[in-house]
């Protein structure tokens, strides 16, 4: 059950449950709750403890499958990692494949002045094209893609 494998992670960070509760934002009552049983974990409790824990496997807290945390590869500066130019999934654009399915998916569908997204029609999807793509990064940094 998930409340045995709570216990088993928060005896190996060798954490409290005061100390947990305060770390992932929810009350200790809740969490003594929860390792008696009496509740089960919310989405918000699990979502809270993998965003807290990012080590922390989701596969085995939820359903008890492989290791308790995801390995983790730390790339070289220069590793073989990287394919050689040409042979890597980038596509025409610059985009790739897992992007272009990404902005093909936007185009059915827009977003209205609440911020709620609508379909539009089949005949306004072909006038519409994507014009600029800027993706903004944690280091305050940008990249922007103009498609071809």
């Amino acid at each position: 059950m998930m409340k045995d494998r709570i216990q088993a992670f928060l005896q190996n960070e060798n954490k409290s449950y005061a100390q947990f509760a305060d770390e992932i934002g929810v009350q200790a009552s809740g969490i003594s709750h929860i390792l008696s049983g009496r509740n089960n974990p919310s989405l918000d409790f699990v979502i809270k403890m993998l965003h807290r824990y990012s080590s922390l496997s989701a596969e085995w807290l939820l359903f008890g499958r492989g290791p308790m945390y995801n390995t983790v590869s730390q790339p070289t500066l220069f590793g073989d990692d990287m394919p050689p130019d040409g042979s890597g999934e980038e596509t025409r654009n610059g985009l790739t494949d897992s992007m272009q399915a990404v902005f093909e998916t936007s185009e059915s569908s827009e977003m209205t002045s609440e911020g709620e997204v609508g379909h539009s029609e089949p005949s306004e999807l072909s006038t519409r094209r994507i014009t600029r793509i800027i993706m903004f990064y944690s280091d305050k940094t940008f990249t922007e893609y103009l498609p071809t």
